[in-house]
Formats: structure tokens, sequence, C-alpha cells
């Protein structure tokens, strides 16, 4: 059969191949719709960094201590914890860096023993110690 009747047999029949292109372009348009609204991922670890301040007495051993009202001292000075944190970088950076001993009130919220715990860490300290241990072996039992 020669080719232009074969063209002329196809005419009258209906095509059954379905056309995908305008699929693909919604699909495309779509695709590229969530690729916009998806919000990027952004990372952010606040970290506090030490700031420039006077500088406390730094002993061979230094006490952190919480009192009942979570007031932070340093060797029995009053403190905040940026001033703490600017305590804690200066020692840590020493040759012959010095215990901290840590001493929490037993009335201290846990809380901000917690975050203190963290703070001291973060800051590097290598040698620490808790302090004081033995005025908790009873704690909650006569109450």
């Amino acid at each position: 059969m020669p080719y232009s009747a074969r063209i002329r047999q196809d005419i009258g029949r209906p095509m059954s191949d379905m056309n995908i292109t305008p699929l693909i372009d919604v699909m495309l348009v779509l695709l590229i719709m969530f690729i916009i609204v998806i919000p990027i991922a952004t990372h952010a670890l606040q970290i506090p960094l030490p700031t420039a301040g006077p500088a406390l007495h730094i002993k061979d051993e230094n006490v952190v201590h919480i009192d009942e009202g979570d007031a932070l001292y340093w060797n029995g000075t009053a403190i905040d914890r940026q001033g703490l944190l600017n305590q804690l970088a200066a020692t840590a950076v020493m040759a012959d860096e010095p215990v901290l001993r840590f001493e929490p009130a037993p009335r201290a919220s846990y809380a901000v023993s917690a975050s203190t715990i963290a703070l001291i860490k973060d800051a590097g300290v290598t040698r620490f110690a808790f302090v004081g241990n033995e005025k908790y072996r009873e704690f909650g039992l006569s109450q």
C-alpha cells in the first residue's frame, strides 16, 4: 500500500495516544513551586562568647557557688552569667588550670544549676569538681 493511501486511511480514525506534554508541563511547574516554598534550613546555635571585662582574683582553686536565690558567686563575690563566662575563659587558657569547685546551695534551682554546669562545660574547663555532695545524701528523706 502506498504511503498516500495509508495517510488517507488514518485520517478518519481518532488518535488513541494520549498527549502527555501538558501533563509534564504541569508537573514541572508544581515541582518548581514546591522547591520555592520549602524553607531554607538554617541551623543557628547561640553560644555566649567571653567579653573583655574586669578579671576577679584567680586562685589555685576557684569556687562557683549558687545560693538559694539562684545568685552566682565566684570565690564569694557576686557575679552575673557573662562575668562567670569571662572568668571561666580566663582560667581555661592558663597553663596550670586551677580546679573549679561547683557548690550549689541545697535549695538552688535545678535549672540554674544545670545551665551553669553547661556553661562551665562549654567554656572548656577540664578540672572540675562537685563539692559538698554529702549535704544531699539524705535530701528529701526527712520531708
